[in-house]
């Protein structure tokens, strides 16, 4: 499975539009060869260079099994209409937070699971929460890697 975004390349810097320096709307996000049996995805965005520990800057999850992606500037809304839904941030709301990093460059991790069942989550959950949710039930994992610097 391969997770990627028009926005930036693996490894690249994410532009300003997708921080809080910009219009803080999430990138774009394609993804493809999800293994036999994926039920749903679920996606973790979070940044382990936060002076305070690993930050969470996005949480979703039940994304239907059909998906090949999500659009840019997905909506802060804890269920979207295809039934997939967000949970909670580091930045205490449901849906993206961009990158915000105080000083220096940060690496910000797009983590993509195929999943073989739906999670019993209710809306507003933590990457906590979800991490729980999903043991024992992920087929595969990609990741997407962008860096962001104030």
């Amino acid at each position: 499975m391969k997770i990627s975004s028009s926005a930036f390349k693996e490894g690249g810097m994410i532009p300003s539009r997708h921080a809080c320096d910009g219009e803080d709307v999430s990138p774009d996000l394609a993804w493809t060869d999800p293994p036999e049996g994926t039920a749903s995805f679920a996606l973790i965005c979070d940044d382990p260079d936060a002076p305070m520990g690993t930050w969470v800057h996005w949480v979703v999850y039940n994304i239907p099994k059909a998906a090949q992606g999500l659009a840019s500037s997905v909506a802060g809304e804890e269920a979207l209409p295809d039934g997939t839904l967000q949970g909670i941030t580091d930045f205490r709301r449901i849906g993206y937070g961009g990158p915000c990093p105080p000083g220096g460059t940060h690496r910000y991790f797009f983590k993509l699971y195929a999943l073989d069942t739906t999670v019993a989550l209710k809306p507003g959950a933590t990457k906590s929460d979800l991490l729980k949710a999903m043991k024992g039930h992920i087929l595969a994992e990609a990741v997407l890697m962008g860096r962001y610097r104030r």
